[in-house]
């Protein structure tokens, strides 16, 4: 499949995931993680960024302008991430009905599954901070 255009979430920092692979149902986001995400001596990455990053993965899947998440259902943190690492982010469409949209995220390290979820999310015809007009 070829890759197709972003159209959402334009000014995500590649920092916090980078989206490497964008197709009609699917996309790959990769997250090199850094020190400044460490939550200890250990080098313990804080799970936001996993999250974040996961998120990140679903909204370019659905790939509107005005994406939102407005749930996420069955997310697990599977195994422990730690500075240095790089985790890969896959996701498929699950279902699709008018403006709602269920996409399965699944993040893996050295094919290791880290974190898997369910993000529910709603294409709006405006932006979520733009006022409606009467």
């Amino acid at each position: 499949m070829e890759n197709i255009e972003l159209k959402t979430h334009l000014k995500f920092n590649p920092k916090f995931g980078r989206l490497v692979e964008l197709n009609e149902s699917s996309a790959k986001v990769i997250l090199e993680t850094t020190e400044d995400m460490a939550v200890d001596e250990e080098g313990l990455v804080h799970g936001g960024f996993t999250f974040g990053a996961a998120d990140f993965c679903a909204m370019a899947t659905v790939n509107e302008p005005y994406v939102v998440l407005v749930k996420a259902t069955n997310c697990e943190f599977l195994a422990p991430v730690k500075v240095g690492d790089t985790v890969e982010f896959v996701s498929e469409i699950l279902m699709k009905e008018k403006r709602k949209v269920e996409v399965k995220v699944v993040g893996t390290l050295n094919e290791i599954k880290v974190f898997e979820g369910i993000f529910s999310c709603v294409i709006l015809d405006n932006h979520v901070l733009k006022k409606k007009k009467k």
